[in-house]
């Protein structure tokens, strides 16, 4: 039986800083595609059952002695948010103030924990995103000796990837392995060309905005229900093989957007005609004549597909999956992510985003593929963690989210968090 409510209580903050205090300050420039990622909050959360050889305290020390030392290697994180003098654009003033760690304690056992409703769960072992610090941490126990850890970084500063590299690094480090993968926080090379040139389909995807165009934009859908499910390697597997039919292999992600986009058609309103699916790039791979594999920044763009009513309803899983193949294909190509720094450039100053993110495009859902999220990678000292999940603490967005990732069962089997309207939310369930 799930506990409706409980309480959390703050017991102790502290500050960690970057062991090697002989690292300079600096102040370390943030690249076109750390704009258009923008100020908003990237949380991860790992849960874990209670260590045989480990109380609260050992815990906390074993954390914050290995964050310290993983602060030598990624030392933006311990700095600040601050505006730029002259354009007015936010930089990371790398002075090691440090990251800010938030000890608490839940009056609940894990196993009383509501995760499917992420409002009576996540919710509140998360913390969110400060206005100056890149980086926070939550440490919370329960009465059970379990206990789960949450980082909150600002997206300006990273991406997925970046924070996948940043705990696999923290793994190693904890574990006395070599560090293979040193991260590069230069974004140089990510300068714009000039003169800047783009092709005039960017505008279609992505536009100038303020904050209260972005408050004020009219939402056709609330998609403000929060959800965490759980699908079996075997459901995974099966559902690539209905979305491969033909002769074409289809990748996983496409095939859940074939499904997700077939569902989201029946919880619609009748005037609805069409609706859109996106889906985030990772554009580190793409960038072939750059060996940005280790960039700690963004790097993504926005693909875009539509469809009709009438398609997605008359349509198998296969030929929707090929319809997001297509699409996802548009934007995975070198020049298409020099146009956008471009395109970003050539519009500056101000804040951009894809209009599918803010609501103006129509119903719309967005698919994010997690699936190097490194939940079985990661050994901070106390095994593999019993949950690992992205989760945000947006209240609301102009379009459903949607994240697959791998469980940290590894079995092939996935962990999904949604935030969705209510209609779809149904359907889904």
């Amino acid at each position: 039986m799930f506990a409706s409510e409980f309480n959390l209580h703050s017991t102790h903050r502290s500050i960690v800083r970057a062991a090697d205090t002989s690292i300079p300050p600096y102040t370390l420039s943030l690249s076109n595609l750390d704009l258009l990622s923008g100020r908003s909050p990237v949380i991860v959360v790992f849960v874990y059952t209670k260590p045989q050889d480990e109380d609260f305290s050992s815990i906390l020390e074993i954390i914050k002695t290995s964050l310290s030392q993983t602060l030598n290697y990624y030392f933006p994180f311990a700095g600040r948010v601050v505006s730029n003098p002259t354009t007015n654009d936010p930089e990371i003033l790398c002075n090691n103030q440090g990251v800010e760690v938030i000890e608490a304690h839940a009056n609940i056992d894990l196993a009383s924990l509501d995760f499917y409703d992420t409002e009576k769960s996540l919710k509140h072992i998360t913390i969110p995103l400060s206005l100056e610090i890149p980086l926070c941490m939550q440490v919370t126990s329960f009465t059970c000796g379990g206990f789960s850890i949450s980082w909150t970084f600002d997206h300006i500063l990273v991406d997925a990837t970046a924070v996948n590299l940043f705990l696999v690094t923290w793994s190693k480090i904890v574990q006395k392995k070599p560090i293979s993968n040193f991260p590069d926080h230069q974004r140089l090379i990510l300068k714009p060309r000039s003169p800047p040139t783009y092709c005039p389909l960017l505008d279609k995807t992505f536009t100038k905005c303020s904050m209260e165009m972005i408050l004020n934009t009219p939402m056709a859908y609330d998609n403000s229900i929060k959800r965490l499910y759980f699908i079996e390697g075997s459901d995974v597997s099966k559902l690539q093989q209905l979305a491969s039919q033909n002769g074409e292999k289809r990748t996983k992600l496409e095939a859940i957007s074939g499904y997700l986009w077939k569902v989201m058609a029946t919880a619609l309103k009748e005037s609805d005609t069409h609706c859109k699916m996106g889906w985030l790039v990772e554009g580190r791979r793409r960038m072939l004549s750059k060996d940005i594999s280790n960039l700690t920044g963004n790097v993504l763009s926005m693909a875009v597909g539509e469809a009709s009513m009438e398609e997605l309803n008359n349509s198998a899983v296969s030929k929707v999956a090929t319809i997001a193949h297509k699409a996802i294909s548009e934007v995975t190509t070198e020049e298409h992510f020099w146009d956008l720094i471009d395109w970003i450039e050539h519009h500056k100053p101000g804040m951009f985003l894809a209009k599918i993110l803010i609501g103006i495009s129509g119903p719309a859902l967005i698919v994010s593929s997690s699936r190097q999220f490194p939940s079985m990678k990661v050994e901070l000292g106390f095994g593999p963690p019993l949950l690992g999940t992205y989760y945000t603490s947006l209240p609301r967005l102009g379009a459903g989210f949607v994240i697959p990732q791998p469980s940290s069962r590894g079995d092939g089997s996935w962990v999904v968090f949604a935030i969705v309207w209510p209609k779809l939310a149904a359907a889904l369930e």
